[in-house]
């Protein structure tokens, strides 16, 4: 179950990530994007912390919404909007006890807001497997890393990457590997543990 006290841990341990491996994942999106999302994605979790300090919420749905609007404001290119939209879907939901329903709104918010199908090579491929995982009781640190590593093969038909075609295979999605970053954070956290 997501509580205020584990999902700002959640979140804390997601910036400690993020922090330690934003070079890797913008060497990640160097080949078959634009080279920036661990920049990014540092300056979005960095926007996250100050904002909760600075805004103090009170509740899980606050949290969310206060993630989601940091995220969407500080993350360039198409991963603000997308993490903000997750977060803001999971915000609206009404029973925080149930940490699957919650993630599949955040899910539905990205496919929604992203207009992407699973295989095809974006971050849909590391949420979208790994709450079938999630849902089955099956959701482990080292299945999240062998998400990630499936996107690999991937023919990028969609987002930033498509535009290299046959050229993004070979090459991990730099969105799912932040996704698995947040889904490790997510376990690690304790949320699955209630």
């Amino acid at each position: 179950m997501f509580t205020l006290e584990n999902s700002k841990k959640w979140l804390e341990l997601f910036k400690e990530t993020i922090d330690e491996k934003h070079s890797y994942l913008s060497e990640l999106d160097t080949p078959i994007g634009d080279g920036d999302h661990g920049n990014n994605m540092k300056r979005g979790v960095t926007g996250v912390a100050e904002a909760i300090e600075k805004r103090k919420p009170e509740t899980v749905a606050d949290l969310f919404k206060v993630t989601a609007i940091a995220l969407t404001s500080k993350v360039g290119g198409a991963s603000g909007p997308l993490y903000g939209t997750a977060f803001l879907e999971m915000a609206k939901q009404k029973d925080f006890n149930d940490v699957y329903s919650v993630l599949k709104a955040g899910l539905e918010g990205i496919q929604k807001r992203g207009k992407a199908e699973p295989g095809q090579k974006t971050m849909v491929d590391l949420w979208h497997p790994a709450l079938g995982l999630l849902k089955e009781g099956k959701l482990t640190p080292e299945k999240v890393d062998e998400l990630v590593e499936n996107t690999k093969d991937m023919k990028a038909t969609k987002g930033r990457a498509s535009y290299v075609g046959e050229r993004s295979i070979g090459h991990i999605d730099p969105g799912a590997m932040s996704s698995g970053y947040l889904f490790k954070a997510l376990i690690k956290a304790g949320i699955l543990d209630e």
